[in-house]
């Protein structure tokens, strides 16, 4: 009995290797981008994407065919998203700007652009997942890349901001 259990221990710990040296590059990167820290510098990406692998690895026998990217991915965007939620802070308390491109989007915005534009999840999916309408996330989505593509300060190209630009 306790052979068989080492033996489904040991099977268990090398699909999760497994699993790991696969996946954890690109989902530190998505944390990453979350967190809008630099690459080389992402404490706060490292430490959402070692609690979301722990929790795959607690849940691994359970998974019954379920993709084990797809679960870690969705606690990596819940716990990113609990967590923003309470960084938010009260009167007084002060935030720091990250300084990656993302910086300048909300938590919310971030999440959603991840999401939809770099792992590719579709706006029902991501909608789900997040609890919103899909029309927000259409919406959220929309403001970010809005948002990159024209910072403030720079102004917008004219066609954009309503006015024909005339042919040459």
């Amino acid at each position: 009995m306790r052979e068989r259990q080492a033996s489904r221990g040991a099977r268990r710990a090398r699909e999760f290797e497994a699993f790991v040296a696969g996946a954890a590059g690109r989902l530190l990167h998505a944390a990453t981008l979350l967190t809008a820290e630099a690459p080389d510098d992402n404490p706060r990406a490292r430490r959402l994407l070692t609690l979301a692998l722990a929790h795959t690895y607690a849940c691994w026998d359970r998974l019954r065919g379920e993709d084990p990217y797809d679960r870690t991915r969705r606690h990596l965007a819940t716990r990113f998203a609990r967590e923003a939620w309470h960084r938010r802070g009260g009167p007084g308390r002060t935030r720091r700007r990250p300084p990656g491109t993302l910086a300048s989007l909300t938590p919310q915005e971030r999440l959603v652009v991840v999401l939809r534009l770099y792992e590719g999840v579709t706006e029902e999916q991501a909608a789900a997942l997040l609890g919103l309408s899909a029309d927000r996330v259409r919406v959220l989505c929309d403001r970010a890349i809005a948002a990159l593509t024209h910072p403030a300060g720079r102004p917008a190209p004219a066609a954009v901001r309503g006015t024909e630009v005339a042919p040459s």
